[in-house]
């Protein structure tokens, strides 16, 4: 059989799906290996816009203050957040957007933004939190082609007011507005000689198995290389016997595919130990998009999460449309333990996978469920995890764990088991069950 890292996808893409090995020892980054041509800047924006006061609204009886920006033209735009200077800083109230459609020129009604976001992130302590770019946001919301907007920004009546300066507001509220760019140009089909593939394809589980075993001989031969010479034979083929439970790797749309500007993100790729529980979430960006759109969705999450909230890349490990389709997140290889920010305090040794969409009151496709199920039984099974089964994961602080305590959670958990959030939304939530039991039945259990 042709070496699959070798043949399918080409040298680019094949740095990116190298099997889990080990990492380096001094400290857990990498260096990113990616050529300089691949950071060319693709097309894509971000305008940034002060709030201001605003007059009180009477007309709903209330005098509690208000800040936001009367309608306006701007350039293009897709997606809409709030952001403030300080991270540690909440935003109690209720933000809502009104936009204007391009084409059309018909103003939509008022929509909800979720303001409470701050559970999406870095755990303390890390370099990412303690870059000190990283600023307090909302959760972004996807609005379609827009080329005008209005916002309001309405205090919560709550004591906790007080603790902002008199001010019931976080310092430096502005709305960013996210122009996802057009479409990358087709490069070509995925078994192309070639870097920078735009999909890894589908392999059946006998594939996967094989490869798994194949690579991870090849790692125990390469430890059990004696001085003289003489390699471990014996060793790898005791770990070809062994048959574990894998899903067959699923089809997984590479950030190339999805148009990633690589030049957005920090340089170099952040480890964890292993993967030992997926935590699932969802975006709360609204279900307002086509199949289609979802690579420009994620385009601008992406420029919103580095360029608006100050991450490293985008926070998510994985990202999962209505349609069902999979697409690769966080920078520095789908089968290896990449540190993402997207379960405060549990970031470590875990993963983080985003529905795109607002399950509060929505009910997730079957598609997506599915898809969840099938990327976790590959990758969990590249870990030797059950997905029906029970872990330990140590806090690194947050709102339900102390620091340092060890929790027990499901192998997949919903963002809500690790903190106190409505995330991934009650609708999702209650699909876990089905995931785990049909992720487990991928894995052969």
């Amino acid at each position: 059989m042709r070496g699959f890292l070798a043949s399918s996808i080409g040298v680019t893409c094949a740095a990116a799906l190298t099997l889990p090995g080990a990492l380096p020892a001094s400290a857990s980054t990498a260096q990113d290996l990616a050529p300089a041509a691949s950071r060319a800047a693709l097309p894509g924006s971000t305008q940034s816009l002060p709030l201001a006061p605003l007059p009180a609204d009477r007309a709903a009886g209330t005098a509690t203050p208000r800040q936001g920006l009367q309608r306006r033209d701007v350039r293009p735009f897709s997606l809409v957040g709030v952001i403030w200077d300080d991270p540690d800083t909440e935003l109690f109230g209720r933000v809502q957007v009104r936009t204007r459609a391009v084409g059309s020129g018909r103003w939509s009604g008022w929509q909800d933004v979720e303001t409470h976001n701050h559970e999406h992130a870095a755990d303390p302590d890390t370099a990412e939190r303690a870059s000190g770019r990283v600023r307090g946001a909302t959760a972004p919301l996807w609005v379609g082609n827009s080329n005008g907007v209005e916002v309001r920004v309405q205090a919560e009546a709550d004591e906790r007011a007080g603790a902002f300066d008199d001010s019931p507001f976080p310092r430096g509220l502005h709305l960013e507005l996210v122009d996802p760019g057009a479409e990358p140009p087709d490069r070509g089909p995925v078994d192309a000689p070639r870097a920078g593939a735009t999909e890894f394809p589908a392999l059946s589980r006998k594939r996967t198995v094989a490869e798994f075993l194949s690579g991870r001989a090849d790692r125990e031969s390469v430890r059990a290389m004696p001085a003289g010479g003489r390699s471990g034979q014996r060793a790898a083929g005791n770990e070809r016997r062994v048959q574990p439970y894998i899903g067959p790797r699923p089809r997984i749309v590479t950030r190339r595919g999805w148009g990633a500007d690589e030049g957005l993100r920090e340089r170099g790729f952040v480890y964890t130990n292993k993967v030992k529980a997926a935590f699932v979430h969802h975006t709360a960006s609204g279900n307002n998009y086509r199949c289609a759109q979802a690579p420009s969705v994620i385009r601008s999450i992406y420029r919103y999460h580095v360029r608006s909230s100050g991450w490293r890349d985008i926070g998510y490990n994985f990202l999962v449309d209505k349609c069902g389709n999979i697409y690769e997140g966080r920078a520095g290889g789908v089968a290896k333990p990449v540190m993402g920010a997207h379960t405060l305090g549990f970031n470590s040794n875990s993963m983080g996978i985003a529905v795109l969409g607002s399950f509060g009151s929505t009910k997730p496709s079957a598609a997506s469920v599915k898809a969840v199920a099938k990327l976790t039984a590959w990758k969990l099974g590249l870990f030797g995890a059950n997905p029906r089964g029970k872990t330990y994961l140590k806090s690194g602080g947050g709102n339900l764990y102390r620091k340092g305590q060890n929790v027990r959670l499901n192998v997949i958990s919903g963002h809500r088991d690790g903190f106190a959030t409505e995330c991934p939304g009650r609708r999702l939530y209650t699909k876990l069950g089905t995931a785990r039991s049909t992720a487990a039945r991928y894995q052969g259990r």
